[in-house]
């Protein structure tokens, strides 16, 4: 087996991915040349590059180290890329980003936090309890913690929290000393075919749970009786059929306080502050994997309250009295659903306008009904042309699939170009009480800042 502490160079094909920059973060953490392609730059192939990686975007085999011990792709990469197949051909060590992971993680206590949506905010959270209490962490994070503005970090101690990523089966190569397994709900099914499909890889992940591991799982979940671990506890937002769950929640201008149930014990005033009451859910877990490891109370509600949140998880671009911006990163109806019903329950006197960019055409396609369903619950919606990410466009496949089936009057399909005008005619000559939120998983994001200076500037 491949020793990845021997190698000096590797390149990355993708290597603006979340997952796949945390990794090249962790490689150059050991003192190792590390360069990269993407398709396009980002603020964090930026923020790659300031670190000292090398970065193209453009297939150009010209720029490419032919010295490199080994190559990691990721399966977002299509099969024919002209990089790929020529270290493929020539006989280069290439592994998918998962491979890599699953090797690194071989020798670790691993806490693998896995599910269709939950998981980022989830492992971010477990992952700065651990580092704030002083208990310590290596995390490889499928989104930036806003605290420490990264998705990887490394620590002495031999303890790694690890996103678990469902999309084309990752999760399997992983070693779970504790699991966590947030939902099960239909998405990749470009990946899986059916949903019995998906749900069933959650059931082998949970196989991969160590045999004296830990498994913690939501509550109701489909399958949950196939679900395998040495130990097997639920939890839930605050249903006490649950093992685990949150009890006494109170809304304060934007942020909770509850305490969290953990069988017998009580652990009282426990502050986040973040937005949707998700979040707070994800919250119960991470307090209980803390717990479990033995960190003092006090210590963990110290953390939940200094933890500043994940970029593009309910993340507060402008907070002020008159106007709440929100971006996100919901991809799926359900996400959506959560994202909301969660900002319209914390700012019920506000006009919801929801901005929602479709990621994938075969996941608009698979599920237009369910989104137009959970779009329906704003005053205004604005989807933007579907981000294709890693596929073609297909045959009636767009925004408008989903606006057609919604039930609200106000909706339209816009061009990115004409955003700002718009919002700028509308939102901003409007009575002054709005909640405006960004969704999506593709690009929307280089959207943020424009839209903040737009609003900043006239408000």
């Amino acid at each position: 087996m491949l020793s990845v502490k021997d190698i000096q160079t590797v390149y990355f094909i993708g290597i603006g991915g979340i997952g796949m920059s945390a990794l090249a973060r962790y490689f150059l953490s050991l003192g190792m040349q590390v360069s990269g392609y993407d398709k396009t730059p980002s603020p964090l192939t930026r923020a790659l590059e300031q670190e000292g990686m090398t970065i193209h975007y453009k297939e150009n085999l010209d720029l490419i180290p032919k010295n490199a011990e080994l190559v990691v792709y990721t399966p977002a990469v299509p099969a024919a890329h002209a990089e790929l197949v020529f270290y493929q051909q020539a006989g280069y060590p290439v592994m998918k980003r998962s491979e890599v992971l699953g090797i690194i993680s071989n020798s670790s206590f691993n806490i693998c936090i896995g599910g269709t949506h939950g998981k980022t905010t989830t492992s971010s959270m477990t992952a700065h309890i651990l580092r704030h209490t002083g208990y310590g962490c290596n995390a490889f994070l499928g989104g930036i913690a806003v605290n420490y503005q990264t998705n990887f970090w490394s620590d002495p101690r031999n303890v790694a929290v690890i996103e678990a990523d469902e999309y084309d089966r990752s999760f399997l190569r992983l070693h779970p000393d504790i699991a966590v397994i947030s939902s099960m709900d239909p998405d990749h099914l470009d990946i899986y075919g059916t949903e019995e499909a998906l749900q069933q890889a959650f059931v082998d992940f949970s196989k991969c749970i160590k045999p004296e591991g830990t498994l913690f799982s939501k509550l109701g979940l489909p399958k949950s009786g196939e679900l395998k671990a040495g130990r097997h506890f639920t939890y839930s937002l605050q249903d006490s059929l649950a093992d685990i769950y949150a009890s006494n929640i109170r809304m304060n201008d934007g942020s909770y306080t509850f305490s969290v149930v953990i069988g017998s014990v009580v652990i009282e005033g426990v502050v986040l502050h973040m937005g949707g009451l998700h979040n707070v859910e994800n919250a119960v877990v991470s307090v209980a994997i803390a717990h479990q490891l033995g960190i003092d109370e006090i210590k963990i509600k110290e953390a939940v309250e200094a933890f500043r949140g994940v970029k593009r998880r309910f993340e507060y671009v402008v907070k002020k009295s008159g106007l709440i911006f929100v971006d996100d990163y919901a991809h799926h109806p359900q996400e959506l659903k959560a994202l909301i019903s969660g900002a319209r329950a914390l700012f019920p006197d506000k006009k919801c306008t929801v901005i929602f960019q479709p990621h994938l055409f075969s996941r608009t396609r698979d599920l237009s009904a369910e989104f137009a369903k959970s779009l329906d619950g704003a005053d205004e919606v604005i989807l933007l042309p579907i981000y294709p990410a890693r596929e073609l466009p297909m045959e009636g496949v767009n925004s408008k699939l989903i606006s057609d089936q919604m039930k609200l009057n106000a909706v339209q399909v816009m061009e990115k170009d004409k955003l700002l005008g718009y919002l700028e005619q509308n939102i901003l000559a409007g009575d002054g009480q709005n909640l405006l939120i960004t969704a999506g998983a593709g690009d929307i994001d280089n959207l943020v800042q424009p839209i903040k200076q737009l609003l900043e500037r006239n408000g």
